[in-house]
């Protein structure tokens, strides 16, 4: 029986904001912030597996991305929009076909995404997840 590819989603400000060492980087460059998550979740891609992807809240014109084959999937809403606008809409299009865990604080994008058939996590949950330093088993979101 093939298994189905796994994909954890990221709201990346959700997180940088409920991290205190990430808030305390953001306080100084916002930059530094989002480059030490993204390392963190790069680093957690490379040993578990799971594919990444990371949703920012943005400022340009338009949604942009960066994505590399080997990389985490790196997402910027466009201005007005928000990181949670493109998360909802990605759990809402793949968790059908893919296993899926959202990883947020927002209480209303968590009960959206699971409605759509995504598992959530707290951003506790998911420093647990980086920090113990090996794959954890998910539970398939289909009921397998």
């Amino acid at each position: 029986m093939r298994q189905r590819a796994r994909y954890l989603i990221v709201d990346g400000h959700s997180i940088v904001f409920a991290w205190s060492d990430l808030r305390k980087l953001h306080e100084r460059r916002p930059s530094l912030a989002r480059d030490a998550l993204i390392k963190q979740l790069r680093d957690y891609q490379d040993w578990s597996g799971v594919r990444v992807v990371i949703v920012f809240d943005g400022k340009g014109p338009t949604v942009t991305g960066q994505s590399d084959p080997l990389d985490v999937q790196i997402f910027y809403s466009r201005r007005g929009q928000t990181a949670d606008t493109i998360i909802e809409r990605l759990a809402s299009k793949y968790a059908a076909r893919f296993d899926l865990i959202v990883a947020t604080s927002d209480f209303m994008e968590q009960q959206t995404a699971s409605a759509c058939g995504a598992e959530c996590m707290s951003p506790e949950t998911l420093r647990k997840f980086i920090q113990e330093g090996r794959p954890r088993v998910w539970r398939s979101s289909r009921g397998k």
